[in-house]
């Protein structure tokens, strides 16, 4: 039987600077999320319905449920978290690194 066993990350305490990251985080990991079901043919609907494909969480992230966002947020979270555990270090520069040189719906 499977029995998830995360990385304790709990000593990780993150700097306040890294609060911008983290929603940023959260709303790329919607839009992949969200990417991936609409590849799989998944459409918008007011209710889930696994039969018919329909998702109400098909949404940009601000339409989101503070509780949907917060799913994501802990995701970014525990991702970021366990960068830090490993041993890697974030940190701002002057430049950002974009796709295509478009950074954010550029």
């Amino acid at each position: 039987m499977y029995e998830p066993r995360p990385i304790d990350t709990s000593d990780i305490k993150l700097p306040e600077e890294l609060v911008e990251l983290i929603e940023q985080v959260a709303e790329n990991v919607h839009d992949i999320w969200a990417e991936g079901r609409m590849k799989e043919g998944w459409t918008y609907g007011k209710e889930r319905d696994l039969k018919n494909m329909l998702d109400n969480r098909l949404v940009p992230y601000n339409q989101l449920s503070e509780t949907e966002k917060n799913y994501d947020r802990s995701t970014a979270i525990g991702t970021i978290k366990l960068i830090i555990k490993k041993g890697f270090r974030i940190e701002k520069t002057d430049v950002d690194v974009c796709e295509g040189g478009k950074c954010d719906g550029e």
